[in-house]
């Protein structure tokens, strides 16, 4: 176990695939967006045009024959996660 760059020149190829497939889309709206907003934004003032991962527990779905299907940021509602593995398990 090693800490795996997610970003960078460093980034892991899996990411690199990761990221190209499924970009940002934001961070939805609540109360943890806009603390996540104002992190994102003080870190890079163009985050929302990079598809880089913002923070921990950005979640990326993939299908059986490879494809990212859907990408879940840490602000996602876990039961929007859950409902998207249902509904691509029973496909």
């Amino acid at each position: 176990m090693k800490k795996s760059d997610v970003n960078g020149e460093n980034e892991l190829p899996l990411y690199t695939y990761l990221k190209s497939q499924k970009g940002f889309e934001g961070f939805g709206k609540g109360v943890a967006a806009i603390a996540m907003k104002a992190m994102a934004k003080q870190a890079d003032k163009d985050y929302k045009n990079s598809p880089d991962i913002k923070w921990n527990f950005t979640k990326f779905l993939v299908n059986r024959q490879g494809n990212v299907v859907a990408r879940f940021e840490p602000t996602a509602d876990m039961k929007e996660v859950e409902k998207a593995v249902d509904k691509l398990m029973n496909e």
